[in-house]
């Protein structure tokens, strides 16, 4: 390949064809790198010859081209003679290396910046000229100049793919591509599964990370007038389609967007049961937008995240979180949550307090957490760790004494008295240290073990690759995956062998009743509480350890209503009871669990209740509550065996598929779906 490099052949037919030629000539409105794609049906590798026929100047364009691509180089199409319906049309036409010619000079405007970019023209006088000939009433173009000498480096076949002629996306690829976007997955995901799908070696898609980053920046290259004009028409095609898709927008006094929020039909179906807390994570932008993002998500059953709602702010201030939450509570029927978590940020702490003003506001722990390598690493260097550990232990205490004392002793063992981030978090303390949060139900979520499946969750339609007006569709996508992964990870929750570690008969009631998920955290407290002693007292029970001989909890507990109380408030922040109450219950020879202890929010299977069933016919919720115990029967006997597991498990799924296919009574839609997912 080097030897035909350096050979220089020009041969000349028509004397008419001898003219002056300069590939520096730049004035040519076609000498941009054309990107039209190569069908590369040619193979011959024969060197362009004077005389070879064509029939149509495209067709000697992809020969040539294929003849480059060969060689080490690519090509561009360079100056025409003549101009199509003027005369006799466009009789001749230059293709030249991609190296030819010399990058032309620019006049510098201050004003306007300019861009930083390399040219790697140096002047290469390669070419294939053809020209039009008419012979017996027959068009067609013929090769009459030809050039094959470089004075440069040709590359190698396994570098030459990467020029930019040859770096071609297919429209098969173009839709793959942008489906992958609405996913949210990443750009060196997407690559990763099309190589798997194409069956080649990583790197070798005739594409890159960047031409991909290029063609999802193209479908972005709107103005903002123009996002907003697609944002509202999508969500009015959405409503046209799902009437209960609800969303709500604003128009500043320039007929902008200014803020725009909206949730679907599951999303406030799981609202009514699981909205008693809500994490507002407002923490990220829509980077492609430049646009805060607010998340509503809470806690089902099973422990798993659930999406409530969406909102799109041009700003950070009162206003806009006042409006996003006014928006959030009327997707909601003006239901509030019993408590909210949210970031640092002051604008959304008041406008909480004034929209919200029963709600108990909490920071997010982890929130705080994910700042600490930027607030102390520097500051406390190899002791950071250590101040981790203990800031850990503070924050889970359970008295607000001891918080204080121990809050105290770390401030001074770290010489941290004068840091202003400690200053801050102390004067905020009884919005995110558990001491004083304890009295408050947060579903769990404001504890840091909670953290990794949200931010999951949220992560999974965060990397918006496409449009703004494709976010909410994005989005749609994201919590329906998880709708149908959380269905799939209840079925498997139920298919399991619950293992009971007590024998004692209020854990057997529990599993009856309670989630896999909130049946292992009431596990936990019966397991614990066969190692404290209780002792009776004047207006109550003190209970504690049995290896202590002080402190301990009290313990109130009325019988005949069913009413039992700690100190320690662990079923007010989870609404899972305590060891400390259990071990009085199981002393007082309670064998059930007091119906109000097991919340509706936690069950597998709720009882029937006017909330849930309002505007049902009495005998459709009856058949509905024959379902749930045919169900109930059916994962019992089912999880005796491997073999009945697989055929059950067969067999619903295709039942499911048939029910889905049949249609849903609109006066029932609501109801059904709040009952179905709380089973």
């Amino acid at each position: 390949m080097s030897e035909e490099a350096g050979v220089m052949l020009v041969v000349y037919d028509d004397p008419s064809d001898r003219q002056s030629f300069s590939l520096d000539d730049t004035s040519s409105s076609e000498e941009s790198l054309d990107e039209t794609r190569l069908s590369l049906e040619t193979t011959n590798d024969v060197i362009p010859c004077i005389g070879k026929r064509f029939a149509t100047h495209d067709a000697a364009y992809e020969y040539y081209s294929e003849f480059a691509k060969q060689c080490g180089f690519s090509i561009r199409r360079h100056r025409t003679e003549g101009k199509d319906g003027v005369g006799k049309g466009l009789t001749r036409r230059y293709f030249v290396c991609h190296r030819a010619g010399n990058t032309p000079s620019k006049t510098s405007n201050e004003s306007k910046p300019r861009r930083n970019r390399k040219s790697s023209r140096c002047g290469c006088q390669a070419y294939m000229r053809i020209s039009k000939t008419t012979e017996l009433e027959s068009l067609e173009w013929r090769v009459t100049g030809f050039a094959n000498h470089h004075n440069h480096e040709l590359l190698e076949p396994n570098q030459v793919r990467f020029l930019p002629a040859y770096r071609t996306i297919s429209e098969s690829d173009k839709s793959r591509i942008l489906m992958f976007a609405k996913t949210g997955i990443s750009v060196q995901q997407m690559m990763r599964l099309m190589e798997l799908e194409k069956c080649v070696e990583p790197g070798s898609l005739p594409f890159t990370e960047k031409d991909v980053r290029n063609l999802l920046q193209s479908f972005r290259k709107l103005g903002p007038e123009e996002e907003s004009i697609d944002l509202l028409k999508m969500c009015r095609n959405i409503k046209e389609k799902d009437r209960n898709f609800k969303f709500e927008y604003k128009i500043d006094s320039k007929n902008r967007l200014e803020n725009i929020a909206w949730s679907y039909a599951s999303s406030v179906q799981s609202y009514e049961i699981f909205g008693d807390a809500v994490v507002f994570d407002t923490t990220h932008r829509l980077t492609a937008f430049d646009m805060p993002l607010g998340i509503w998500i809470g806690i089902n059953n099973y422990g798993m995240p659930c999406f409530f709602g969406c909102v799109l702010l041009r700003e950070e201030s009162v206003r806009s979180f006042s409006w996003a939450l006014k928006a959030f509570l009327g997707f909601m029927y003006g239901k509030a949550p019993r408590a909210i978590l949210t970031d640092q940020n002051l604008f959304l702490k008041e406008a909480i307090s004034a929209e919200m003003p029963t709600t108990k506001h909490a920071l997010c722990v982890w929130m705080i957490v994910a700042k600490f390598p930027s607030w102390f690493n520097a500051v406390l260097g190899e002791r950071y760790n250590e101040w981790k550990s203990e800031f850990y232990r503070i924050y889970n205490l359970e008295a607000i004494e001891d918080f204080e004392l121990g809050w105290t002793d770390l401030v001074n063992s770290f010489g941290l008295q004068s840091n202003r981030h400690i200053v801050n978090l102390y004067d905020l303390r009884s919005l995110w240290a558990l001491p004083f949060l304890r009295s408050h139900f947060f579903a769990g979520m404001a504890t840091i073990g909670q953290s990794k499946s949200i931010n999951a969750f949220i992560q999974r339609f965060l990397s918006a690759q496409t449009r703004l007006a494709h976010f909410i569709e994005q989005v749609a996508v994201a919590v329906d995956f998880k709708d149908h992964a959380g269905e799939q990870q209840t079925m498997q929750q139920n298919l399991q062998n619950i293992c009971l570690k007590t024998g004692a008969p209020m854990e057997s009631h529990a599993a009856s009743v309670l989630t896999p998920y909130a049946f292992s955290k009431l596990q936990e407290q019966l397991v614990l509480a066969a190692h404290y002693a209780s002792f009776q007292m004047d207006d109550g029970f003190l209970v504690r350890h049995h290896t202590k001989g002080d402190g301990g909890r009290i313990v109130y507990w009325v019988p005949r209503e069913g009413i039992i109380t700690c100190s320690c408030h662990h079923f007010e922040f989870s609404g899972i009871l305590c060891r400390h109450a259990l071990r009085v219950l199981s002393t007082g020879n309670c064998f059930e669990i007091p119906d109000r202890y097991l919340p509706v929010r936690w069950r597998r299977i709720s009882t029937p209740s006017a909330k849930l069933l309002h505007g049902v016919p009495s005998d459709h919720a009856e058949r509905v509550e024959l379902l749930q115990r045919i169900v109930s029967t059916l994962v019992t006997e089912s999880a005796k065996s491997r073999e009945r597991l697989d055929i059950a498990t067969e067999q619903v799924s295709i039942l499911l598929s048939r029910i889905r296919e049949q249609p849903v009574s609109l006066q029932n839609t609501r109801d059904m779906a709040l009952k179905n997912r709380n089973i």
